[in-house]
């Protein structure tokens, strides 16, 4: 059988902010430096003070990336003996439209506490907080607006065989062979920074090497083996390995080299302490160095450029080794048990971080005042270039489960499903923008990435979900009250009960802290660093003490040195409370005498029945005065009905 298919699809999908198009940040507060352009105006600009909420409109807005794809599938099937094959072909080609630089309306930083006096105690609920009042900001950012056309063409083959060996054994063999281009640009507006030459290389016509600046990666041979085995009466063995590619990858723009320098800048400007010798108030609206601009200062002209992009040449596509072996025993003919080991093994993942990671401040230099004290940028390992974001194949992840399952097939009017894993996931990096209780996609420290192998942040030990339909055995049609009159069987007959129970472990989280004295305030999709603290013993309060105003021992958890940054925390070694849940489910349905078909069901749903509270995870910034307390909780109990009518 020969069977083709073509799709073709065109997404929009982006986000704005909700002032969009409004007064510019100069009508608003006379701030100078900031667009004019109505795509970009609208609302404050983001104005993060460490210890507070983030002021302002959302730093990433605008953004938008929006692809076009069109997909070709061809297969065709055959049979041969006990053989039957598939083979084919898929094309998929993706353009898509990208403007995914911020800030493009400004950020300010506050989080170095110059007001504080000398003989002070540190308190960035205080002192950071002072700053903005003052306008002392410790850092700004700036980027410029650019939509660029990224391109990429994906080629797959496969060849399948499944070989009905015996009665017993079937064997399911296949190879697939894929390639995938680097994004490249429709005009080559793309860079990338090179390590051996010290510079910025930009795209030019010519080979796909030359647009995209990323080697091809032609070894993308990816098998699948599989097999099933009636070992015994009413018992079957099932397995199976398989590798997956990864190719699309949800990082923001970290990895899209035509938002790089030259075609896009982005600026962070990091200043010291001002100071009226050493670090005067700038004076002029053109960008300068050695000196101190305020907020009300506005941001000058002439920004440059102290974010760079970085893909290496020889960056490998990342994959997925995935297998599984499972046992399936037939109880009684309506019972089944099914007990399995899974596991896969991710290589070659992309993690983000600044490939030019500045040196700790020595503690000699802290004894310097500080603006005498080596700025970030000269502490940087390559000079004349400042933060550079990285998108480097050095992740990984491990994962290991048991799975067991009970089912009851629908029987006598009952079916029931118990499910019930117990695993363990290993990586060193978090998923960019999914980035749950303190966990993030850059490592803290670029030089010591064994430090960050450690619980994952989707880490579950134990997931046990129970699932039931009952047919009440009451109406007509069921075991009892077959008879019953028309209004009894309206109210008590014919009803169904059905349930899901859910218990999990508590979600892991990560403890940090901030600001970073060795990156600048870079947000994780461009590879700004998570420092984590120190930790002396356990981090979470006695069980006797645990509250949500107090989860964490903050005896046992310590903001390391400015000279000796990196703590000694691992990675989510810490985890909220357990989740229990019930949803129940009552439906019924209410015959129409209109004709046979016609009848009206009735529906209420229970979503947590019991009214369980169960909170989120506890806020594990060290640094922020709400360290330790907990101020989310999963939905309260939800009830809905619903009417529908069937004709």
């Amino acid at each position: 059988m020969l069977d083709a298919r073509l799709g073709l699809s065109k997404i929009e999908a982006g986000k704005k902010p909700p002032l969009s198009g409004g007064p510019s940040i100069f009508q608003l507060y006379g701030i100078r430096g900031l667009p004019e352009d109505p795509t970009v105006t609208g609302g404050l600009t983001t104005q993060t003070i460490t210890g507070f909420s983030q002021l302002g409109r959302q730093s990433t807005n605008p953004q938008f990336q929006n692809p076009s794809s069109a997909n070709l599938r061809i297969s065709y099937a055959f049979t041969r003996g006990r053989h039957s094959f598939k083979t084919g072909y898929e094309y998929l080609a993706v353009n898509t439209d990208v403007q995914d630089t911020n800030p493009l309306n400004g950020l300010d930083t506050y989080s170095s506490q110059f007001s504080r006096p000398v003989t002070a105690t540190s308190a960035n609920n205080l002192y950071n907080l002072a700053d903005f009042f003052f306008g002392a900001r410790n850092q700004y950012e700036l980027a410029s607006l650019l939509v660029v056309n990224l391109r990429q063409r994906l080629h797959f083959g496969y060849l399948q065989d499944d070989f009905k060996v015996s009665p017993k054994l079937t064997l399911n063999l296949g190879v697939r062979y894929e390639f995938a281009t680097p994004f490249y640009e429709k005009q080559n507006r793309l860079s990338n920074y090179d390590p051996a030459t010290n510079s910025i290389v930009q795209a030019s016509a010519g080979s796909l090497a030359n647009r995209a600046l990323v080697g091809l990666d032609k070894n993308n041979v990816a098998p699948r083996v599989g097999f099933a085995y009636n070992a015994f009466d009413k018992t079957v063995l099932r397995g199976g390995y398989g590798v997956g590619y990864v190719y699309f990858q949800r990082l923001g723009s970290a990895n899209l080299l035509a938002t790089n320098f030259p075609q896009v800048t982005r600026s962070t400007i990091t200043q010291g302490a001002p100071n009226p010798t050493l670090n005067p108030l700038c004076q002029s609206d053109v960008f300068t160095t050695g000196c101190f601009r305020t907020t009300q200062a506005g941001y000058p002209s002439n920004l440059p450029n102290t974010v760079t992009l970085y893909v290496p040449r020889d960056s490998r596509t990342g994959y997925v080794q995935n297998w599984q072996l499972s046992v399936q025993h037939e109880i009684s003919p309506n019972m089944l048990i099914d007990l399995a080991y899974v596991g896969n093994h991710a290589v070659k993942l992309v993690l983000l971080a600044d490939y030019n990671q500045a040196r700790p401040l020595s503690s000699q230099e802290l004894q310097l005042p500080a603006a005498q004290r080596p700025s970030l940028q000269d502490r940087r390992p390559i000079q004349g270039f400042g933060s550079i974001s990285s998108a480097l194949p050095a992740g990984f992840s491990n994962y290991h489960a048991l799975q067991a399952k009970f089912e009851r097939r629908f029987a006598r009017g009952l079916y029931l499903l118990n499910s019930f894993t117990w695993s363990k996931t290993i990586d060193n990096v978090g998923q960019v923008l999914e980035e749950p209780n303190g966990n993030t996609g850059t490592p803290q420290n670029l030089y010591d990435l064994a430090s960050d192998r450690g619980i994952s942040a989707y880490d579950q030990p134990i997931n046990n979900t129970t699932s039931f339909v009952w047919e009440v055995p009451v109406g007509r049609g069921r075991r009892l009250g077959g008879d019953l009159p028309s209004i009894a069987e309206a109210v008590i007959g014919g009803w169904t009960v059905s349930g899901i129970n859910t218990m999990t472990s508590g979600q892991p989280i990560n403890l940090r802290y901030g600001p970073s004295p060795v990156t600048a305030n870079l947000p994780s999709f461009l590879g700004g660093v998570a420092l984590r603290p120190n930790v002396s013993g356990d981090p979470l309060a006695p069980d006797d003490e645990r509250t949500i105003d107090n989860y964490f021992n903050r005896n046992n958890v310590s903001i390391p040195s400015v000279d000796q940054p990196f703590g000694s925390a691992g990675r989510n070694i810490a985890r909220s409370n357990a989740f229990f849940q019930l949803d129940l489910g009552v439906h019924k349905n209410f015959r129409v005498p209109l004709n046979e078909e016609t009848r009206i069901e009735f529906r209420a749903e229970f979503f947590n029945l019991l009214n369980k509270t169960n909170f989120g995870g506890a806020n594990s910034d060290r640094s922020s005065g709400a360290f330790g307390t907990i101020r989310s909780a999963f939905p309260a109990r939800q009830i809905q009905f619903a009417l529908k009518f069937y004709f």
